[in-house]
């Protein structure tokens, strides 16, 4: 009787698949993830050109208290962004 390859070709072929997969999930996952500091600096108060101040300090010029962003700035400060041109 002749032996088959069949069965050992198609198991070579989905390790390679696999492999191949694995390989495109693991950048995508990477560049997901570097992506994602991008967006936290953004939406920080500093990345939306707000200043930190300590509570209670507002500072000079043109500046309103925005509590949305007041947890970027760590604790016991306060998150104060521009109103209008601040120039």
């Amino acid at each position: 009787m002749m032996n088959s390859k069949k069965g050992a070709d198609l198991s070579m072929n989905v390790i390679i698949i696999a492999a191949i997969a694995l390989l495109v999930l693991v950048i995508l996952a990477v560049l997901l993830f570097q992506s994602g500091g991008r967006v936290t600096e953004g939406t920080s108060c500093t990345g939306y050109g707000g200043t930190c101040s300590p509570e209670g300090l507002k500072p000079e010029g043109n500046y309103i208290r925005n509590p949305a962003f007041d947890s970027s700035c760590g604790t016991g400060q306060q998150c104060y962004v521009p109103l209008g041109d601040v120039n």
